[in-house]
Order: structure tokens, then sequence, then C-alpha cells
């Protein structure tokens, strides 16, 4: 089975003081996507710099010509389905068709109360998340949209042309728990993790492998309930959220062999974190080149 390599770039840098070289420097590296955080803020970086992510991925299409661009991921928590279908179209249109839209439900950052409002439960997340995915879906694949739910309402919402990538352009779906398994089953071209959090500070590299099985395989059996061959769904890891933390990023070989572990689980793309000093991201700037060119090859022997 292949193994892709992809990147996540934070938004945290000036344009012009270091954010348009790192995009192009990822294209040059032969990462597969290059991916950013769709956040108004986020941990550690809350009182310093911090861009948005689709102007950001804008001006990346406009100094890229083959790198796959993403969030990873978007949420409901201060997005609409009728204006983000807006943006989702036009910036697949300026990319000529490179954009893959990573979504999940959402969490308690920053992001659940800088609109004014109170934090939505768990519940409250997937049921937001459970109307806004396939509202979202049908506004990048039909011409007009009028829907009332819940918590989300589009009146004749317009979005000709549509995208560039029929029928729309991909979902990556992130998910654990059984709501949104289904929905990243029923709609998703991709399935994003980032393994078990509860075994972030203290489990074990083999506790997060077995977590990792067990999560792909509710994946399949949520496929299965509909009909579907899970084969069809990308199984994408965010790295840095299991236990090994930035640990395979402090050689060649260790990155090789935690990647064709996670191969081995089944996953097809690997995202790893672009540098950042002085962060829970810091890595050698030429040691992370080094794995971008070295290890993709080493992965298909």
């Amino acid at each position: 089975m292949s193994l892709r390599l992809s990147t996540v770039i934070l938004p945290y840098r000036r344009w012009h003081e270091g954010g348009r070289s790192t995009w192009t420097r990822a294209e040059q590296l032969g990462f597969h996507t290059a991916y950013t955080y769709d956040h108004l803020s986020w941990r550690c970086f809350r009182d310093g710099p911090w861009f948005g992510a689709v102007p950001t991925l804008t001006a990346a299409a406009t100094v890229t010509e083959r790198l796959r661009l993403g969030t990873l991921v978007t949420s409901p928590n201060f997005r609409h389905p009728v204006t983000l279908a807006k943006e989702l179209i036009s910036l697949d249109d300026i990319s000529d068709g490179r954009i893959t839209l990573g979504i999940g439900a959402g969490g308690t950052g920053f992001d659940a109360t800088a609109l004014g409002q109170e934090p939505w439960t768990p519940r409250e997340r997937a049921d937001r998340f459970g109307e806004f995915l396939p509202l979202l879906d049908r506004l990048l694949t039909e011409d007009a949209v009028s829907y009332e739910g819940d918590f989300y309402s589009a009146h004749e919402a317009r979005n000709i042309p549509g995208c560039v990538q029929r029928p729309r352009l991909p979902f990556a779906v992130a998910a654990t728990g059984p709501r949104g398994l289904a929905l990243a089953a029923r709609h998703g071209q991709a399935w994003v993790t980032t393994g078990d959090p509860k075994l972030f500070e203290n489990g074990t590299p083999e506790q997060s492998d077995r977590a990792l099985r067990q999560q792909g395989d509710r994946l399949a059996d949520a496929c299965a309930a509909i009909g579907r061959d899970v084969g069809e769904l990308e199984r994408v890891l965010l790295t840095g959220f299991t236990p090994e933390r930035s640990r395979p990023l402090e050689s060649v070989d260790a990155f090789v062999d935690f990647a064709g572990r996670h191969r081995d689980l089944g996953f097809t793309e690997l995202v790893v974190h672009w540098p950042i000093p002085d962060s829970d991201f810091a890595a050698d700037d030429k040691l992370f080149e080094r794995i971008a060119m070295e290890a993709p090859a080493q992965l298909k022997e």
C-alpha cells in the first residue's frame, strides 16, 4: 500500500516574512498536500500572530502549481454552510481544483466562544455537525439550495458554477465517535484522525496502534451499514498527537519506522507539522527536509 506524506503549515507568519516561502518550499519538497488549521486562534499561539485559513490558502494557491491545499480542519464553531460554500467554490477555482476540505465537529477551544456564545456540549456539536455537513454537501453540488433545519438555513442559495472538482471538492472528515464516523462513511472521500487523545500523556505506541486499529474497524462498520466499500476512503493521520509526539521527526529512520507501522494499519496519508521554533512542533529544519525528500522513497521499498 502506498503512503503519501503531507504537511500542515500553521498560519502564524506574515505572508511577506516567511509565510509565502514556506508554502512554496512545501511544493519543492514534494509534499502531497499542505494543510492549515482553520481556527480564529489556537492554544499557545492565541496571543501572537495568527491569520485566516481561507485567505492564506488563496495566497498559497497563487504561488504553487502542483501542491494540493486544504484545511485541517474546518468546523461549525464559527462557520456557516452557506458562506463557507461560496468561499470554497472560489478557492477551488483559484487553485484550479487543488483543494481538500478537512472538516470536523469542532471542540471547546477559543473558537467555541469567540462569537460570544456559550460552548456547545458534545451532543450539540454532534447535532450541529450532523446538519452542517449534509447541507454543505448540497451547497457544493447543486446550483440552488433551500433548507430549513434546527441550526442552519439556506434560502435559494446560489452556487454557480460550482467546484472545479466534480461533483465537488473532496471532504476529509475528522471523526472518532459513531455519529461522526457515519458522516465520514456517507459524505467523506477521506477520514482523518489524530489517534486516541486519552493516550497522549501516558499511553504507549502499542496502545495507540490498537486504538487506531479499532477506529478503523468502526469506520469499516459505518461504511458497511450503508453498503459502501471502506476502501473508497483515504485514511489520514495527523501526527504529533499520539504518544510518540514529535519523536518520529528526530531521524529519517525513526520516521520511516513510524510511517511504516501506520501504513500497515491502513493509513494512506501522514501529515506532519511544519517546524515551529519554541513550540510543541519544534524540529530541526534540515532534518525535516531530509525526511520529506528521503522517507517516501524508503517507504516504497
